[in-house]
């Protein structure tokens, strides 16, 4: 049996559930989800302990494998919609700035104009001055669009191996390589 797919999961007072057959719909104070499941996982919402459960109707091994995936997507969304996820980026380089003008994120990465990147619906930009540089902080309460909107905002200027400068994600460790070898 998987282990993460049996896991239970708890949904709190403020999100609401509703499932219709293998559609399942997930509400709370920070927004709307909705996914389409395989139609042979199981969703079970228990009322009275308030938590999720998802059970397969096999030991086939795509079974298997959607256990666990349908549990691991259940809980980002239930987990999204009360508390939300963040992604934090480092812009470090000479010059290099980082700011939010409105709603949009403005990119000052050494080209010879700013970038600008809009946010989709349900995602929030932060920037701030950090101890090396700036931070950039991705919010929103769907994980996989959060993760992909800080990926392309790594993407405009991903660092670099010789000096380090670029857009990373806090926490990366970046290979440095030895420059040029002098006579």
């Amino acid at each position: 049996m998987s282990r993460i797919g049996r896991l239970p999961i708890p949904v709190p007072e403020n999100v609401q559930v509703e499932i219709r057959g293998s559609h399942v719909r997930v509400k709370g104070p920070k927004g709307e989800l909705a996914f389409t499941f395989p139609a042979a996982m199981k969703i079970i919402f228990d009322e009275k302990t308030r938590t999720l459960r998802v059970e397969r109707p096999s030991d086939e091994k795509q079974h298997k494998a959607w256990h666990g995936t349908t549990r691991a997507v259940l809980n980002n969304m239930v987990v999204g919609v009360s508390k939300g996820f963040q992604k934090v980026l480092e812009v470090r380089g000479t010059g290099y700035r980082a700011e939010v003008k409105g709603k949009d994120l403005v990119l000052n990465v050494g080209y010879s104009h700013p970038v600008v990147i809009s946010p989709p619906p349900g995602i929030e930009f932060e920037a701030r001055r950090g101890p090396q540089g700036y931070l950039i902080t991705v919010k929103g309460y769907d994980k996989v669009l959060v993760g992909q909107v800080a990926a392309n905002i790594r993407k405009v200027r991903p660092p670099e191996p010789y000096k380090g400068k670029g857009i990373r994600y806090q926490g990366e460790v970046v290979r440095r390589k030895a420059g040029k070898a002098g006579r």
